[in-house]
């Protein structure tokens, strides 16, 4: 499990369907070590404070195993480190295997895995189309955001060594099944709802679906 490039990028302007938009998902990978705090790292921003960032939204973790997926898929597309915007692309951490609540070190830091990404229209804006979108939340390859337990340095090249398992905690890829294809699946509700790292505005839409009857589907 390894820190294959560390992404920064300030907000920045784009123009999208004509209109013109701030966003900070254009990252650069960029040489450690660079300083992991409570909201993100250093040379970081997010642009809508509403949607982006936050204590369970302070980094945001790629699989580099994702990327030959999507290039299978979307040929002649430009596919660099960081396209997905993501923090940390990485190798070795996959959706099926995060629990949230999962614990590692990287550098000198600890964060934890606290949510999958549900991806906004900005993603569109990158790769300029709108099926990105429903591309992304249907293939269940969503990457995952860690908070920072404790702040630190990391470096691309850093391993992320396992300090606690949350065995019993929900999957970042049974999150993904929730949201979209298994919205009303009761078991996976109540273990995404008793997940103690689970963040409140998730156990709070996962109640409400747990309340409804069956035939809201």
């Amino acid at each position: 499990m390894k820190l294959l490039s560390l992404n920064v990028a300030r907000p920045r302007l784009a123009v999208y369907k004509g209109k013109t938009i701030n966003t900070g998902i254009f990252k650069q990978p960029v040489s450690g070590p660079v300083h992991l705090r409570t909201l993100n790292l250093d040379g970081d921003r997010q642009a809508d404070l509403s949607v982006h960032g936050g204590p369970y939204k302070a980094v945001y973790g790629y699989p580099s195993e994702h990327y030959p997926d999507w290039r299978r898929e979307l040929p002649g597309v430009d596919l660099p480190w960081g396209m997905f915007g993501e923090n940390f692309t990485t190798t070795g951490l996959l959706e099926d295997d995060l629990h949230v609540g999962d614990r590692f070190q990287i550098g000198s830091s600890i964060v934890m895995v606290c949510q999958p990404r549900v991806p906004c229209y900005k993603l569109a804006a990158k790769f300029q189309r709108d099926d990105i979108l429903e591309r992304f939340l249907l293939s269940g390859r969503s990457g995952f955001y860690f908070s920072v337990e404790q702040e630190g340095s990391v470096a691309d090249g850093d391993a992320f060594e396992l300090l606690k398992r949350e065995q019993d905690g929900i999957t970042i890829s049974e999150m993904n099944r929730l949201f979209v294809r298994e919205k009303y699946n009761q078991d996976l509700l109540r273990k995404a709802i008793h997940t103690a790292a689970l963040p409140e505005d998730w156990r709070e839409y996962f109640s409400e679906r747990l309340r409804r009857p069956a035939v809201s589907k």
